[in-house]
């Protein structure tokens, strides 16, 4: 008995001195000094939830509203400006231009107003009948069509944004609506100044922007500018345009002009392109620009630094994937709009389809970093309204529409939004 008791002590003995010594071994491995420790933990963080330094809140805004200081909005009805657009994004009631009340289910976070840079407040005057527009033969039809209304005003809507988009307005008619004019400086102080107002530092921001709206022979070539900072920088400049002097369709204009403002105001910008659906495969080259220029290593290396964002959706159809592109894909026909360019004067075929939408461009984009040493489409994908009513809504039950003319009313869908002998553009 004595000595079981004997073996007993000097196994727990054993045991103990093991435990100390596994403990203390142990310790050291646990509390390594600060020079070991980049070498037992390499890399990134085992804990999923250690060191994160990214946003992990959601905001939600739209990037691309009209008011009706955009020719098109108000040639199509929009009577509602600035102020209201704002009060009815911040979660306000307002009385949309149908006459009826409009209030969101959530107010928004955020918000970019991006009105058309090219004659911008041109309508309001028009329809007032300013006699410095109607002293022009080519506003007279106009207005005459504005104030009769219907149908009349319809064709004069068409009419317009027609001789525009081809380039055959009379640009002395418009000289005080581009930059330069004195009335256009005072119309872009105006957006400046209500962005400023609206905007609630952590409650609700109000982004200062334009839309710079290049139409090359009915070819979609869009893109949202939206500044960074507010008045005391987006102030010290106007918007760029399309229309030659002053202008231009070309990217590579718009992007001097941004490279233009950073050096300017020490502040920063970014372009949105949107609708390579209706470029009519323009929008997403791989050999060459439209104007024939070639890709190269500038192209890819500066539409890579100021475009990092795309507008995927929005009214005017799908730009992610098409049918032909993706025929295994069951959820690739979701709101096609493919029967040609903008302004349905070119039907569309399917060799151009590759160059318009972002899954393909995606694609692309590799092929061209391996050629060019950079991927010109590296970009995010986001969805905007487009909506021409200065109401920014996206929920089925309470969708304004695209434009004013199609604000809810009974009879809303019963007409195509486009309609030409090339094709049709159904809503």
């Amino acid at each position: 008995m004595f000595r079981g008791k004997t073996a007993f002590f000097t196994f727990n003995l054993l045991c103990l001195i093991v435990l100390v010594a596994s403990a203390t071994t142990a310790s050291a491995q646990i509390s390594p000094t600060k020079e070991s420790l980049s070498d037992l933990y390499p890399g990134k963080a085992y804990s999923p939830y250690a060191q994160r330094n990214f946003p992990d809140r959601v905001f939600w805004g739209d990037t691309h509203l009209h008011t009706g200081l955009s020719v098109d909005a108000g040639l199509f009805g929009a009577r509602l400006g600035l102020d209201d657009a704002y009060r009815f994004a911040r979660g306000e009631e307002v009385i949309a231009s149908s006459g009826q009340p409009a209030k969101l289910g959530r107010p928004l976070d955020w918000l970019v107003i991006a009105d058309h840079s090219d004659a911008m407040g041109f309508f309001n005057d028009l329809a007032a009948g300013d006699p410095n527009i109607l002293k022009f033969d080519q506003a007279k039809p106009w207005y005459d069509g504005i104030q009769k209304g219907g149908e009349a005003a319809t064709a004069a809507a068409l009419n317009l944004i027609t001789t525009f988009s081809q380039g055959k307005i009379d640009l002395d008619m418009l000289a005080e609506y581009s930059p330069g004019g004195k009335t256009y400086r005072s119309i872009w102080d105006s957006v400046v100044d209500a962005a400023e107002r609206f905007n609630d530092p952590g409650k609700f921001t109000a982004l200062i922007g334009f839309e710079w709206t290049s139409l090359v022979n009915g070819g979609n070539m869009h893109r949202n500018v939206i500044f960074r900072e507010g008045a005391e920088k987006a102030g010290q400049v106007v918007p760029y345009t399309t229309q030659a002097p002053i202008g231009s369709t070309d990217p590579l204009d718009l992007y001097a002009y941004l490279e233009n403002y950073e050096k300017k105001t020490g502040g920063s910008a970014l372009a949105l392109a949107h609708n390579g659906n209706l470029s009519n495969g323009i929008m997403f080259p791989v050999d060459k620009q439209y104007t024939g220029r070639k890709l190269d290593k500038k192209y890819v290396e500066l539409r890579a630094r100021w475009e990092r964002m795309y507008e995927v959706t929005q009214i005017k159809g799908d730009g992610e994937a098409h049918p032909f592109l993706s025929p295994d894909d069951a959820f690739a026909d979701y709101e096609t709009w493919d029967a040609g360019n903008l302004d349905l004067s070119e039907a569309k075929t399917n060799d151009m389809l590759q160059y318009e939408y972002s899954r393909e461009a995606l694609k692309n984009g590799l092929l061209l970093e391996k050629r060019l040493g950079t991927n010109p489409y590296k970009f995010g994908q986001i969805g905007s309204t487009d909506s021409h009513t200065a109401l920014s809504t996206a929920e089925e039950d309470n969708f304004f529409g695209k434009a004013t003319n199609v604000e809810p009313n009974p009879k809303r869908m019963m007409h195509p939004f486009t309609k030409t002998d090339k094709g049709v553009f159904e809503g």
